[in-house]
């Protein structure tokens, strides 16, 4: 599949929804002249509750895609997917991968104080124990807690509501003491108000949204960043391929704080190997 006008520079991002979206913005915050395409795959949307080998087989169908359009990196801004798949992507993909469970374990480490880290998210996220089989790795106490409301909750727009709040102390009450907290799901920074409250000042909340562009920046770009006054989102054309309604998707994307580029439906079967050449050949009509 061929975009026009070309790509360029161009990183792809991919998510099950619209969560990823947090992760897009803070890399297009570090890297505004770069290009990005991101793939969320709304219509087998939520991933969490999925089997594991089924969410290899998504990852890897949409990492195929993605680097047939010829990007230069791969950001899996999905936790699930992350936990589940990412050593295969990183040996299958002909490009540098980034996941976001590796850079939130570093930030973590470097922010606790007491060597107790909490993580939250998905089902699937927590129950894989990526994050706490990295924790501990470091020598770390962790207490992992799998919130599944949250995400609802967020794309109804009840981030900051007193039903968030309410959700938030009934999944972390009976916590250890900790004094740093991985928002394991890309939507949590969009609830950072709420826990912060709920948690305290006293325990850091470790983004992976932003950590995980700080990582990747470093690595594509250097240490260079954007010059003052240059707009946050720069001169770089994103393009979201989205598998499930569009509508939907602009929809729930505004709720958590918007989306702009082109925007290209994809059927899912282009995620598909054995019927990709003529779903493909559909997408590409499409997006013209």
């Amino acid at each position: 599949m061929t975009l026009q006008p070309p790509l360029r520079r161009a990183i792809g991002v991919f998510d099950s929804g619209v969560g990823g979206l947090t992760v897009l913005e803070a890399l297009r915050r570090r890297m505004p002249h770069r290009d990005f395409v991101y793939l969320g795959d709304t219509a087998r949307v939520p991933y969490g509750r999925k089997p594991p080998e089924m969410v290899v087989d998504f990852a890897n169908g949409i990492a195929e895609f993605l680097c047939g359009l010829g990007v230069e990196g791969l950001v899996v801004a999905c936790n699930t997917a992350s936990a589940v798949a990412l050593p295969g992507l990183a040996e299958r993909c002909p490009v540098p991968v980034w996941g976001v469970i590796d850079p939130g374990v570093e930030a973590a480490t470097r922010a606790t104080r007491g060597g107790t880290v909490g993580v939250i998210g998905t089902k699937a996220t927590i129950g894989s124990g990526a994050y706490q089989r990295r924790l501990q790795a470091h020598g770390l106490e962790t207490w992992a807690q799998a919130c599944p409301m949250l995400v609802h909750v967020v794309e109804e727009g009840l981030a900051d509501s007193s039903e968030a709040e309410i959700l938030v102390r009934h999944y972390l009450d009976g916590r250890p003491e900790i004094d740093a907290l991985i928002l394991g799901c890309t939507h949590y920074p969009l609830l950072r108000g709420v826990l912060q409250r709920v948690v305290g000042d006293a325990v850091t909340l470790v983004d992976s949204a932003e950590v995980t562009a700080e990582t990747v920046s470093a690595a594509m770009d250097g240490a260079a960043r954007p010059k003052a006054g240059t707009d946050a989102h720069g001169a770089g054309r994103v393009v979201h391929f989205v598998t499930g309604d569009p509508a939907a998707f602009a929809h729930t994307a505004r709720v958590i704080g918007g989306v702009d580029g082109e925007m290209v439906p994809l059927p899912v079967t282009a995620l598909d190997r054995r019927t990709r050449g003529t779903a493909a050949s559909t997408a590409r009509m499409d997006s013209r």
